[in-house]
């Protein structure tokens, strides 16, 4: 009984420490780069949801007693929204980002699978240039640089470049082996019934990833008309601008076959993996999505957009082993004990002008006399919540402090709010 709802869980004290700690770092990069943050509603209509065709039906969490509204999914769709709408006259590019919860049903039908998520990520909004690229890659790669996060790499494609070159493929034929390319089904593309040209072009395309020089090469040898010679050549110049930038990146592949199962990128797509020795495991993605704002402009007007997600759980469980994350919520500084029953008024005031000093202070509620035996058990209380002063305050306010023997090896930790880092206003 009272247990939270299949696929939901409760983050207690220490947990949201840790997910603050991430979130804070993740924060001041997007910040550092100009980054303003939005918060969009967590009802979205359904035909919102559904209108860049990034999100299947089957995942989204419907209202029941509200027709057509769900809990979105992703952020990106709602974003574009609100920028062509209730923010159509602000100088563009917009540099928006996010930190917010979403909900997402396992499409594949397995229960007890979670349901709620955390990200954060952000959206270039206005800007379709090579350098709007190489920027949303930039931020992502400060992301991980102020997470420490090194053992990772960047998987790079592009969607507009790997659709045309599924053009010669029959168009019964096209969707499957796009499939098959996105989930390496070396089978399915060998078996299908096409000539052993289209199949040889097939297996190409899934091949195409590794060293960005060697994948670019490859791909300039087939014969390209000019919209796909463009492409190659932006993605030259991108890569050549992010090695060119002196900024730390993580190791770059190329890969061709990184193909999405829907039509929402146009543009540059990339996922960034950590590998360690737990496994691989992606902890964030994204792309360029210059058709999806047109869909919810009133006009339909264009506006090109690209940005990243990162998955907070994700970053979780890789950065646990690194000894980063708080192991324990932040003790309180003082705590502050009237003297009896008529000395609370003083103690609640005597701990009001600690906290404006910037102090953690709690009050000690019991209401009992300061006796010996009382006494013994509050120092017992200040050891196991780890508070490092006891200030005693008698009716007229007079404070009396005594330290507290802390358990050995115990070091008063900072806040995971405060940091070396400035503060956010």
């Amino acid at each position: 009984m009272y247990q939270p709802p299949v696929g939901a869980r409760d983050l207690f004290p220490l947990d949201v420490a840790q997910k603050r700690w991430i979130e804070e770092r993740l924060q001041y990069v997007f910040h550092s780069w100009g980054y303003h943050r939005i918060i969009t509603s967590t009802l979205e209509r359904l035909d919102t949801l559904m209108a860049g065709g990034a999100v299947e039906p089957s995942t989204v969490i419907q209202v029941h007693d509200v027709d057509g509204v769900g809990l979105r999914p992703e952020l990106t769709a709602s974003i574009a929204r609100a920028a062509v709408t209730r923010m159509a006259g602000v100088t563009r590019p917009q540099r928006l980002y996010y930190n917010a919860n979403v909900f997402r049903r396992d499409d594949r039908g397995i229960q007890n699978q979670q349901q709620e998520f955390y990200q954060a990520g952000v959206e270039l909004l206005g800007s379709g240039s090579v350098a709007a690229d190489a920027e949303t890659l930039l931020v992502l790669s400060d992301c991980l640089n102020n997470l420490q996060l090194e053992s990772c790499y960047l998987v790079l494609g592009d969607a507009g470049l790997t659709r045309s070159l599924l053009s010669p493929f029959p168009n019964p034929l096209r969707d499957r082996i796009r499939e098959a390319i996105a989930t390496l089904d070396r089978i399915t593309l060998e078996t299908l019934p096409m000539s052993a040209e289209l199949r040889d072009r097939a297996l190409l395309l899934m091949d195409l990833r590794g060293q960005p020089g060697d994948v670019l090469q490859r791909v300039s040898r087939l014969d390209l008309d000019r919209e796909q010679r463009a492409i190659v050549s932006n993605l030259k110049a991108l890569i050549e601008l992010l090695q060119g930038s002196g900024a730390a990146t993580p190791a770059l592949i190329l890969d061709l076959s990184l193909v999405q199962l829907f039509d929402y990128y146009t543009g540059i797509v990339f996922e960034v993996v950590s590998a360690t020795e737990l496994g691989k495991r992606v902890l964030g993605q994204g792309g360029r999505y210059d058709k999806l704002l047109s869909l919810y402009h009133p006009q339909g007007e264009d506006c090109p957009g690209i940005g990243f997600v990162l998955n907070i759980e994700d970053l979780h469980q890789v950065l646990l082993p690194t000894g980063q994350l708080p192991s324990q919520t932040v003790a309180s500084d003082r705590l502050i004990v009237p003297t009896d029953l008529k000395a609370y008024a003083a103690a609640f005031a005597h701990a009001q002008t600690l906290r404006q000093s910037g102090l953690r202070v709690e009050v000690e509620l019991q209401g009992q006399n300061a006796s010996a035996k009382d006494a013994s058990a509050i120092r017992e209380y200040a050891q196991q919540r780890r508070i490092a002063q006891i200030v005693w305050v008698s009716e007229t306010g007079e404070p009396q402090s005594e330290t507290v023997e802390l358990p050995t090896g115990f070091v008063q930790k900072a806040s995971s709010e405060s940091s070396s880092k400035p503060s956010f206003k």
